[in-house]
């Protein structure tokens, strides 16, 4: 299995909490990421089975960080951004084969 450098970290909240998705990432290494405005499709049999109210205005988080910061970024925004917090976020991490643009003296982000 071929090892990635790099992992890109997709955080998908409610509108409004891209920053404190940011914040919680940089506390880990993270120096920057890129948000993406979304719009949800969740329906109200997913309301009620999970007892949450679904906000369809959605950020999606970008951030490409080195490989061996990804656990901590990850349980960092459970933490702080997760499902159980009014950001009701979800996070999720694919490897990146390449990457270019970013200095090899700082921690990687996009």
């Amino acid at each position: 299995m071929k090892e990635y450098s790099h992992e890109v970290i997709f955080c998908i909240v409610n509108a409004g909490f891209s920053e404190a998705a940011m914040d919680a990432a940089r506390k880990h290494g993270a120096r920057g990421g890129t948000v993406i405005g979304a719009r949800g499709t969740a329906s109200s049999e997913a309301e009620k089975l999970f007892g949450i109210t679904i906000e369809p205005n959605k950020e999606i988080v970008m951030i490409i960080v080195s490989s061996v910061l990804k656990n901590d970024i990850l349980h960092a925004l459970y933490r702080d951004v997760g499902l159980n917090t009014p950001g009701q976020g979800i996070a999720f991490s694919l490897p990146v084969d390449n990457v270019v643009g970013l200095s090899e003296d700082m921690p990687t982000v996009l």
